[in-house]
């Protein structure tokens, strides 16, 4: 894995991008700390999530405001794995 860090996002890489963080306040007003957004295969139907993205046929963009760390969790940790694993 590789972890890239830029002006507005940090990202964590396999072959290609899996999951993001990033600070929504930078782009629009608002008072959620962090974004992260994972790529996962096919859409996951969770409410957790405020938005869900298809930017390419392969990729579901999956973005979940993160307020304490406490939501992150065995169930985030799950999307995680299996966006780690279809970056591959």
């Amino acid at each position: 894995m590789e972890v890239r860090v830029g002006k507005s996002q940090v990202s964590f890489r396999r072959r290609r991008g899996f999951a993001y963080l990033w600070r929504p306040g930078a782009y629009v007003k608002s008072t959620v700390p962090v974004v992260l957004s994972v790529a996962l295969p096919a859409e996951d139907p969770s409410p957790r999530f405020k938005q869900v993205a298809h930017p390419s046929p392969a990729i579901w963009m999956h973005h979940l405001e993160i307020t304490d760390s406490s939501q992150v969790d065995g169930e985030v940790a799950g999307w995680l794995r299996r966006a780690w694993d279809h970056a591959g």
